[in-house]
């Protein structure tokens, strides 16, 4: 099974830029091991189950705790879809078949 999940997650009562909290969370999703793409809005991870991908969200949101943020705004999505893997490359891949070689 391959479990997309696209995640944004900042703090709410810090500064205007949100940088150095997005990183510490980023650092945590990728000391996870868990394949991930970093965009400008937002990560998508893959994992092979929805409780390992809920685990690094909650693992997130922990680690902006600790530096004491005390309002996080995060947003979710999920495209789940048995008997496949490595979607985060195949479903590029896929789109490039059709149109050529897109922005990454």
């Amino acid at each position: 099974m391959s479990i997309l999940m696209e995640m944004s997650m900042f703090p709410t009562d810090k500064s205007e830029s949100k940088s150095k909290e997005v990183s510490e969370v980023i650092k945590i999703i990728r000391e996870s091991g868990i394949n991930y793409q970093l965009t400008a809005m937002a990560t998508i991870i893959e994992t092979d189950t929805i409780s390992e991908a809920l685990a690094l969200v909650e693992k997130c949101y922990l680690k902006l705790e600790e530096l004491g943020c005390n309002r996080v705004f995060s947003t979710l999505k999920f495209d789940i879809r048995k008997g496949h893997e490595n979607r985060l490359k195949t479903k590029i891949e896929s789109v490039e078949r059709h149109i050529g070689e897109v922005s990454k």
